[in-house]
């Protein structure tokens, strides 16, 4: 079996979008299949503990600091910039938003120019953290969901930095970011099939891995399950706060649906996916989930980024909600599908 791993969480001070209280969580290496030797990491080598993060600037390519007379502006990209990428410039927070757009009929809505809300299409890569269950009841259900997720890898960009948790009792990290498939595919692999279901302690901990090690500025978060929790330390509160941090993941979810996943269970996937501006999908059969896998593929590749500059910028940190409106001619009535609302940060944290 692995030995455990203990992930520190520091405090991270971002000099352009945000800084946020974590509380420390543990992580755990997983125990391989059958006491089979751990897994390789990116850089081969079997897992090994992991460093506190260090307290340092995060890096954005949305904002820029610019001297204090001059108001934020959108700039045309240069001539290496690739696609229609603007760059908003600022002196103040910004939160940053990651927004789906639908029209009438539910159909994606990807040709609109920053005229509709003063945003650009999103062209770069993302961090993903593939977060499953693991315990008991997925035992018969793995292989075509490893499958699904892999199809989702491979019609990503293959500059994207993608985690592997799979979780039980407890969460274990058994890949951290890297664009290689194979060793992703090995993670996917790592299957006790055993234990209860502590989801959203498991959604807490890749929620802060996001955090305290993101190099880059869009962040999605997929969990598949097909039980509700039933072991978490952390409450359903918990997981929803974290998961609505300033600049925190999209989450996507997939509930397959049997005994264990029903009435409360489907409810809480439903309020967390959508908080963020993801989606919470409940397949009939297993045979659904590659092509959600898919979608949610396309959803991602598919999104604007809106850079938000709260009026009140001495904010105290309880719950700002939010909505997002599109409107452009030659469409009906469409839907911006974005996170509800966010926890800014601490003052002077």
């Amino acid at each position: 079996m692995r030995s455990a791993a203990t992930w520190g969480v520091a405090s991270v001070i971002s000099t352009f979008l945000f800084a946020a209280l974590l509380s420390p969580l543990a992580w755990a290496q997983s125990p391989a299949a059958g006491g089979s030797a751990p897994a390789a990491t990116a850089g081969g080598a079997a897992s090994q503990p992991l460093a506190p993060a260090q307290n340092a600037p995060s890096q954005t390519d949305l904002a820029q600091p610019v001297p204090q007379d001059q108001q934020p502006t959108a700039e045309p990209p240069g001539a290496d910039d690739q696609g229609t990428m603007f760059v908003f410039k600022k002196q103040v927070e910004e939160v940053v938003l990651h927004a789906t757009v639908v029209d009438e009929q539910g159909r994606l809505v990807t040709g609109l120019d920053k005229s509709a809300f003063s945003i650009t299409q999103n062209g770069k890569p993302v961090e993903i953290g593939i977060v499953i269950d693991n315990s008991g009841s997925m035992r018969d259900k793995r292989g075509q969901v490893n499958q699904a997720v892999l199809n989702l890898i491979r019609a990503s960009n293959n500059e994207d930095k993608v985690f592997v948790v799979n979780f039980g009792t407890n969460p274990y990290l058994d890949q951290d970011f890297t664009s290689d498939v194979s060793l992703l595919q090995a993670a996917l692999h790592q299957v006790s099939a055993k234990g209860s279901t502590a989801l959203y302690d498991a959604m807490v901990a890749s929620a802060v891995h996001l955090e305290n090690n993101s190099l880059l500025t869009k962040k999605v978060l997929l969990v598949i399950t097909d039980g509700q929790d039933n072991m978490s330390q952390s409450t359903l509160q918990e997981a929803s706060r974290k998961l609505q941090q300033a600049n925190g993941p999209t989450l996507y979810a997939i509930g397959l649906l049997g005994s264990g996943l029903r009435g409360e269970g489907r409810e809480a996937l439903e309020r967390l996916a959508s908080s963020t501006g993801g989606v919470a999908y409940f397949p009939d059969s297993l045979d659904q989930v590659d092509n959600i896998t898919r979608t949610v593929a396309h959803d991602i590749r598919s999104q604007y980024i809106l850079a938000y500059k709260p009026k009140n910028q001495n904010v105290k940190p309880e719950y700002q909600s939010l909505r997002v409106d599109a409107h452009a001619p030659g469409y009906g009535r469409l839907t911006v599908r974005t996170r509800s609302g966010y926890y800014p940060p601490e003052s002077g944290r």
